[in-house]
């Protein structure tokens, strides 16, 4: 394994080359995983400009307008890290208004948003087609290891103590779901590609050696 120090614009550079070179006609589904500190959002962001300036149509989805109802996410408290890990993504939704129509022989029609975890209810968002040949950018925390399909994965990696050190105070009690998607999704062999982000500033690019 090599890490590579790599400035945030040539990163940028870097991941939408890999992106657009992926193989295929139909839709290329990608995933930006990461926890909230790593801005796994501001980084899927970043790709769309570079993505279509190089030929490619570009779908921003955020896997948090995928979330549970309040009455769900909160049925045994508010800060229970166990159930933030496994029961707050509406992984059904997810699959079926986003991924499934995204498969080789779908329809490319994607609902971009499912629920307002904010006011609690529907977003009503209105569907959209993703034509082939198109690019799906989806941001998300603990997304690996649920069986949820994708073409291609970036996982931004923040060690344990750096994680806990840039965290909001608020959702501290979300730390030890964290630990358990490190020992258990294992994601940083998971990924496709893997970014070290301790320091947002100065992120790193894991390279796997054959």
């Amino acid at each position: 394994m090599r890490v590579q120090p790599i400035s945030p614009s040539l990163l940028v550079d870097e991941l939408a080359d890999r992106i657009a070179a992926l193989a295929g006609t139909s839709w290329a589904r990608v995933a930006i995983d990461g926890a909230p500190p790593a801005r796994p959002g501001d980084l899927a962001d970043a790709l769309v400009d570079p993505l279509r300036l190089r030929g490619r149509e570009v779908l921003r989805v955020s896997a948090g307008g995928f979330l549970r109802p309040a009455s769900l996410r909160f049925e045994y408290g508010r800060d229970d890290p166990d159930l933030y890990y496994t029961d707050w993504l509406d992984e059904g939704g997810l699959v079926r208004e986003v991924l499934a129509p995204l498969e080789p022989g779908g329809t490319g029609r994607v609902l971009p948003s499912l629920w307002d975890s904010a006011a609690d209810r529907a977003t009503r968002a209105s569907y959209v087609t993703l034509r082939e040949g198109g690019v799906l950018l989806l941001d998300g925390a603990l997304l690996l290891g649920r069986g949820l399909r994708f073409d291609h994965v970036v996982h931004l990696s923040i060690s344990t103590a750096a994680l806990a050190r840039r965290i909001d105070p608020e959702q501290e009690w979300t730390l030890p779901a964290y630990a358990r998607y490190e020992d258990e999704a294992q994601p940083a062999q998971a990924a496709d590609v893997v970014i070290r982000v301790d320091d947002p500033r100065h992120p790193a690019l894991v390279e796997r050696r054959p």
